[in-house]
């Protein structure tokens, strides 16, 4: 199996690029690739070049496909990101929003409608989370944020749904119960994408 890891964290010191080598390296030896967007400096920005990409009228800039080609050679993609304004942030959306676009992720066909085209590939979620379970429970956080990504891009895009892990309290002062949380998280991806 062959697996993507995209993180999105300016912090190279962060949980979230912490979290991202514990889990290449439980899928050892499995072929692994870690993207590091911040530290590859990806340019999030849908620009106009973008647009006319999107619209067919120019060729998908190079950096866009250099993404899709590596999601082409994943069977497995994992985003592991921090959770900002109960969403994924900018740099990672970004992403999505420039290397998922139509006539790759998806096909818009008038006469048939959307053709799916990530069949293959399988999406897991692990998000760095601030508040406890509880909160996410309370005020139905957890369940917009998987609606977003897992219905909004994921079923879009023809893609399966793989496992979702939340490492809530990631900012408690209790190292062991945070250690605890990013290893069940961790053990959890590592299983879905192994077994």
């Amino acid at each position: 199996m062959n697996t993507l890891i995209v993180t999105a964290n300016p912090d190279q010191n962060s949980l979230t690029a912490n979290i991202a080598q514990q889990l290449e390296a439980a899928l050892r030896p499995g072929a692994v690739v870690v993207a590091d967007l911040a530290a590859e400096g990806f340019d999030p920005r849908f620009g106009p070049a973008d647009r006319e990409t999107y619209r067919g009228e120019t060729d998908t800039l190079p950096d866009v496909v250099r993404e899709q080609r590596r999601v082409d050679a994943a069977d497995h993609l994992v985003l592991i990101f921090p959770v900002y304004w109960w969403s994924m942030p900018a740099l990672m959306k970004g992403w999505i929003d420039r290397v998922f676009i139509a006539g790759w992720a998806f096909d818009i066909d008038p006469a048939g409608g959307t053709r799916r085209n990530l069949h293959g590939l399988t999406v897991h979620l692990l998000a760095v989370a601030g508040d406890a379970a509880g909160t996410y429970e309370r005020h139905g956080y957890e369940q917009a944020l998987r609606t977003q990504i897992e219905h909004g891009i994921v079923d879009y895009c023809g893609a399966q749904r793989g496992s979702v892990a939340f490492v809530h309290k990631s900012e408690q002062d209790d190292q062991k119960a945070r250690h605890a949380l990013v290893l069940d998280a961790v053990e959890r991806t590592a299983r879905a994408i192994t077994s």
